[in-house]
């Protein structure tokens, strides 16, 4: 599993390691009962603190894309559809905000960015 940290990203490390890995089970690279590193483990590659793994651990958990448990580690936890389709859209929505901020920036106005994302869509 190979999880890139940049120290120039405005992102906390736990953010992170967390869309990476959410990314990865979202993309298929990681499927459902696959064995994440321990928290220790992935610490130590990263050259991070353990408590940052433990938030990332607990955030990834939280939002139901692994499950923990004591003395055995963390695995990839099957995939309800509905909440794949969720953090798509939340990636989505993102991109949108950054993409009409930018719009913004140049004067584009919503007619232009619509037909652009019409075109981009379609394949154009």
């Amino acid at each position: 599993m190979d999880i890139i940290i940049s120290n120039s990203s405005g992102k906390p490390i736990y953010e992170q390691i967390t869309s990476q890995i959410k990314e990865m089970i979202m993309n298929g690279s990681l499927k459902a009962g696959d064995a994440l590193p321990s928290m220790r483990t992935l610490a130590q590659n990263l050259r991070i603190s353990i408590i940052t793994t433990k938030r990332a651990y607990e955030e990834l958990e939280k939002d139901g894309f692994i499950e923990s448990f004591t003395g055995k580690g963390s695995f990839v936890k099957a995939q309800n559809q509905e909440l794949v389709r969720e953090e798509g859209l939340r990636q989505i929505e993102e991109y949108f905000r950054l993409a009409c901020d930018k719009s913004k920036m140049f004067n584009v106005d919503i007619d232009e960015l619509t037909e652009l994302l019409k075109m981009i869509y379609e394949g154009e």
